[in-house]
């Protein structure tokens, strides 16, 4: 089956050198407390070094997670997409000099207005709902966009083919199950999810059908039964595909419960105020 992508290290980086300047040039304040000290600052406040801070211990606990899983897994870290929806450049560009290079954006404008001030080994990743008519500027505004995680219909993955064609390129794309029901959310049902991964990989030669997305419940530290469903979707769809059940991605689990997540076998997490700290909203 060409349209089903394996597992492994993909890149959909270009293979250039960083960009060093972007890199180093993160704007600063000098701030001095109480006692006459010194400090330095990110634009939004936030101290320098704690978001490399916070990484490193969300790569520890993932570690750890994956470490205990035993017999139930394969014992390797999923891999970990840092989202830094509604947060400054400056942030990411911390994380990124602290070796981090796989990033994850909800919304189309603000990924067009980050990937290009960012060194081109940056690893992207969609994970917003995405509206057919957005996919062109998406794609041509992020040639290093190494997956896409919200693939819900057959009009949007015949969008994208399209586009990828004319580009002369690929596509890793995650089919988007909507596990916990509710209207709010997008995705497929789980009683569909095989339908779309078929349409991708026998119709969608410019799309590499990686396996399945969920976003879950608000409180599914106690519903695990939506990360049981997305495991029930890959499971059917490498049976009825013909592939390695551990060739297909499970997408699932965020900063409340991605330890849990592991534990049922996701291998990409997405973690964002965990690392760059709770989201800001303009009002």
């Amino acid at each position: 089956h060409r349209g089903v992508a394996g597992r492994g290290n993909y890149s959909g980086g270009r293979n250039t050198m960083a960009t060093a300047a972007a890199a180093e040039g993160m704007n600063t304040t000098t701030t001095t407390n109480a006692n006459g000290e010194g400090g330095s600052k990110q634009e939004n406040g936030q101290a320098q070094g704690e978001v490399e801070g916070k990484l490193n211990s969300v790569r520890k606990r993932v570690d750890a997670a994956a470490g205990e899983c035993g017999d139930g897994g394969s014992g390797n870290p999923p891999r970990l997409v840092a989202v830094s929806k509604t947060k400054p450049l400056e942030m990411l560009l911390e994380a990124y000099r602290a070796g981090h290079r796989c990033f994850g954006e909800n919304y189309v404008q603000e990924i067009l207005e980050k990937a290009p001030q960012m060194p081109d080994d940056v690893e992207w990743h969609f994970i917003g709902h995405l509206q057919s008519n957005k996919a062109k500027v998406l794609l041509e505004g992020v040639p290093n966009l190494s997956m896409l995680e919200t693939v819900d219909s057959v009009k949007l993955a015949d969008r994208l083919n399209r586009l990828c064609t004319e580009m002369g390129r690929t596509l890793n794309i995650l089919v988007q199950v909507n596990t916990s029901g509710e209207e709010s959310k997008h995705g497929v049902q789980p009683q569909d999810s095989l339908s779309l991964a078929q349409h991708v990989t026998t119709s969608c030669p410019s799309l590499r059908f990686s396996g399945f997305m969920t976003i879950g419940m608000p409180d599914f530290t106690s519903r695990p039964e939506n990360f049981q469903s997305l495991a029930e979707c890959r499971q059917k769809a490498a049976r009825e595909l013909g592939v390695p059940e551990d060739q297909l991605e499970l997408s699932m689990g965020m900063s409340g419960d991605f330890e849990q997540a592991i534990a049922m076998g996701s291998t990409n997490i997405r973690v964002g105020s965990t690392i760059f700290g709770a989201r800001t909203y303009k009002k």
